[in-house]
């Protein structure tokens, strides 16, 4: 199959306006656009100034409208209790107007913020697009966030609602969401005045009165209405998607209505090579990056079938769970983290379980989130039958900054590369001095301002941080914190983190905000965490405590503590089971922790001894207690 990547891309390089006015062309708008890039607009320029949108209409009523109403928009399979349902885009419309009528009769009003904290149950999607059917500003807090963190969000947002569900469900155990929701609004400074409760019959809970709303009863109640879609600008926000910042403070990532729309409507054909009608499935969870973009919004403005799945990989009942999703539901596209086929593997390495299965609908397999190892590549290759496809975005983007386009036709596949820029991306490797590096070599990547339609505008309230998280490091550029390199032919290759964030599972967290809750104990005189690599999670988080001097106690039950504050504090998602005392350190004689030289040792990497240490004989004790507490712990 011959590719028409370098054509499609040079005709962006050569026209970047035009490019992506023909890409809005598949998107309806109420009020056509001014200017397609107005440079002179926000922070770095906006994309569709002028033009006004609804991202609800575009996903749902203009789909029922033009021949899809008795489609299927939305399949949820739910193997954690046994349900599954078939929803069409009709049956979407009708939930998602009541639901937004529940929410106008309480107050909720265009540019309001709404925090949805729910797991991976319909009502999220509802939820979703009955915010953007008003106006108002959406923001997903993963319901796996313990209640301190879902506070700090609602501090930041200032939400007028939060629509939550009362439990989520694991495998071997039942999550009380509404517990953790009620502490986080009695922690926060900011007052939610009414909560829209799912109340799901796995874990009941008193509603609070005068603020809560049962979900159910109440758009049951208001089924029937027609709620019409409020017409926002292009460059009003859609929702806020928080991230782990280096301070440990969250960034609230801004999402546009036009931009995006266009951005996510191109990508579902080109990159994904999906035609509407077509089932695809992105195993993730709303409360990511990735269930925003292509669980929800890119397959419903494309008029494609999504798939919203409530299990795990394994233990859901099996390893086997993908395979009977991919066949029952003739999946044509997937989507997950190689963290997730990395679990597969573990269980069920020789593919019993993918041999049980009709998987030839399959066509591709996309891998996201974290850099997709050749070993684990080859695996699925070898069993799926079909392209295995690793592609690089952030949370930061939205959508694909390199991948192999399935839909302009596949490029040769170079193991450990996510392939070539997409076009919006122009991506530059330089030295810390901002001078380019040579092919091959390693630097930090960076794209080219402006940043292509779908991108963040800016932080949710924080322009500055945003101008000096990503802008003023590199000048004239964004720059993605991660460090890698381009070889002689365009592809791309991701090699580290550039900051103190680390990837576990696909998930980006702040080994900043760790060292604040290990420093709180009171036992703890100072800390360091890092990431490890990990076989199955990519990097799991290792902390060392020093502990204070007059402390007379087991260094085990400290460590235990901190653990254990560590996952109240952050999640469980934070992976954090690994608590090290040492008695000192390794500093620079100017007082910085060598955290990447402690991560090489326990990585097993080649090291140098730095010039500047303090004390080399600190690395040495921490060289060996590593090397016997790395054994059979966390990373066997």
């Amino acid at each position: 199959m011959t590719s028409h990547y370098a054509a499609t891309y040079a005709g962006w390089q050569h026209d970047p306006e035009a490019f992506w006015a023909q890409a809005a062309q598949g998107i309806d708008w109420f009020k056509p656009w001014d200017r397609v890039f107005a440079a002179d607009e926000g922070i770095y320029g906006r994309w569709f100034s002028g033009a006004e949108c609804n991202t609800c209409h575009n996903a749902l009523d203009r789909h029922v409208a033009n021949g899809r109403a008795d489609q299927t928009a939305i399949i949820y399979d739910s193997p954690v209790t046994g349900q599954k349902r078939n929803i069409s885009y009709r049956e979407m419309l009708e939930e998602v107007e009541a639901l937004a009528a529940v929410m106008l009769d309480n107050g909720v009003t265009k540019g309001d913020r709404v925090i949805i904290y729910m797991p991976m149950v319909p009502e999220a999607a509802v939820a979703m697009l009955a915010c953007a059917r008003i106006g108002a500003v959406h923001s997903v807090v993963f319901g796996g966030f313990a209640a301190h963190e879902l506070a700090t969000r609602i501090d930041d947002a200032k939400p007028v609602m939060i629509i939550a569900a009362s439990c989520g469900i694991e495998p071997n155990r039942v999550v009380p969401y509404q517990d953790m929701l009620d502490k986080a609004i009695s922690e926060a400074s900011h007052k939610v005045p009414h909560c829209i409760i799912l109340q799901r019959p796995q874990h009941g809970h008193e509603p609070v009165p005068g603020r809560d709303i049962d979900y159910r009863s109440a758009v049951d109640a208001a089924r029937g209405r027609h709620v019409p879609c409020t017409p926002v600008k292009a460059t009003d926000p859609l929702y806020i998607l928080y991230t782990s910042g280096t301070t440990g403070e969250p960034k609230g990532v801004v999402r546009d209505n036009g931009g995006h729309m266009v951005a996510l409507t191109w990508s579902m054909k080109n990159v994904y090579g999906i035609e509407p009608g077509q089932v695809f499935w992105a195993a993730s969870d709303v409360g990511w990056v990735v269930g925003h973009s292509y669980i929800i919004y890119a397959p419903l403005l494309y008029g494609a079938t999504s798939v919203l799945f409530e299990g795990k990989p394994v233990g859901t009942p099996d390893a086997g769970t993908f395979w009977r999703v991919i066949a029952e539901h003739n999946v044509a596209v997937m989507f997950t983290a190689p963290t997730a086929i990395r679990a597969i593997k573990k269980e069920d390495a020789d593919g019993a379980h993918v041999r049980k299965y009709d998987l030839s609908r399959l066509r591709a397999l996309f891998l996201a989130g974290e850099r997709a190892d050749p070993d684990t590549v080859h695996w699925a290759e070898n069993l799926l039958k079909c392209p295995v496809i690793d592609h690089w975005w952030q949370t930061e983007t939205g959508w694909a900054i390199a991948a192999n386009p399935l839909g302009l036709g596949l490029l040769e596949t170079r193991y450990g590369s996510p392939t070539v820029s997409m076009p919006g991306y122009e991506i530059h490797v330089l030295d810390d001095e901002g001078h380019p590096v040579e092919r091959g070599q390693l630097g930090n990547i960076l794209i080219k301002l402006p940043l292509p339609p779908g991108c963040l505008p800016t932080l949710w309230n924080a322009d500055e941080r945003f101008r000096k998280s990503y802008l003023n490091e590199f000048p004239g550029y964004y720059k993605t914190a991660d460090a890698g390199y381009m070889d002689h032919d365009g592809y791309l290759y991701i090699m580290a983190r550039t900051d103190d964030i680390i990837n576990v599972a696909g998930h980006r967290l702040s080994t900043g905000a760790m060292e604040e809750v290990l420093a709180s104990h009171p036992d703890v005189a100072e800390c360091a965490v890092l990431g490890i690599a990990d076989a199955l999670r990519g990097q799991v988080p290792c902390g060392l405590i020093v502990l204070k001097a007059n402390i007379d106690r087991d260094p085990h039950e400290v460590e235990k503590e901190c653990i254990a504050m560590v996952r109240d504090a952050i999640g469980p998602v934070a992976a954090f089971r690994l608590a090290i005392t040492v008695k000192r350190l390794p500093k620079t004689r100017s007082g910085k922790i060598l955290r990447s030289t402690i991560q090489k040792i326990a990585d097993g990497e080649p090291w140098k001894m730095p010039a500047t240490i303090d004390d080399p004989a600190i690395l040495d004790e921490i060289s060996a207690i590593l090397r016997e507490r790395h054994i059979g712990l966390a990373f066997a």
